[in-house]
């Protein structure tokens, strides 16, 4: 593979001109993740030592998941630039929930898929949550009330009240993902239910 430095990019494709000139939209994920490295190895430029990077967590998908030890196995990816691009995953990860933190109003289903997506779109596991509002309709807490295969037996009121009545909730929203993608509520899903309303 012929190594392809920046500087013999144009100019104007370099990602940080780009970035500079165009915005930070503007450019791919592997521009992203080339200016968080900054720099490439004897053998790669930056930008195909990003492509690799990003090959190999098929995108940032698995990226934003992956500990120190699985990105410096990775050639070219010391502790230094693991470092860099974990610090950038989490300020990125922080920023998504800020606006979350500051007593969230649900005026809407789609309100309180948005207030979990974030945190739930990827994980490989069902996860029963709550989320406990006051009488304005503002998050006032949230909990993860059980992991794994949703079923009738257990998942049980008296976990979903006894955080409401510490939290002296005055509604409560239970959700739940689906790790296939597909929303299609399970059987398991209409019996809990069924059994619970």
């Amino acid at each position: 593979m012929e190594k392809l430095m920046i500087r013999d990019v144009p100019a104007d494709d370099r990602p940080r001109e780009r970035m500079i000139h165009h915005g930070a939209k503007s450019l791919s994920n592997q521009e992203l993740v080339a200016l968080l490295l900054r720099t490439g190895t004897k053998e790669e430029s930056v930008i195909q030592l990003s492509n690799r990077l990003l090959q190999h967590f098929d995108g940032l998908r698995l990226l934003k998941d992956a500990s120190l030890e699985e990105m410096t196995i990775i050639k070219g990816i010391g502790l230094a630039k693991a470092i860099q691009v974990m610090a950038a995953v989490e300020i990125g990860r922080r920023i998504g929930n800020l606006a979350y933190h500051d007593r969230y109003i649900i005026r809407s289903p789609e309100d309180g898929a948005n207030f979990v997506m974030n945190d739930m779109r990827f994980l490989a596991q069902e996860h029963f949550v709550c989320l406990y509002l006051n009488t304005k309709n503002q998050v006032i807490h949230r909990q993860t009330i059980f992991i794994g295969s949703l079923n009738a037996s257990i998942v049980h009121p008296r976990e979903v009240f006894k955080e409401a009545f510490r939290r002296s909730a005055a509604s409560i929203i239970c959700i739940h993902n689906h790790p296939s993608g597909d929303p299609s509520p399970s059987r398991e899903d209409i019996d809990v239910s069924a059994k619970r309303s």
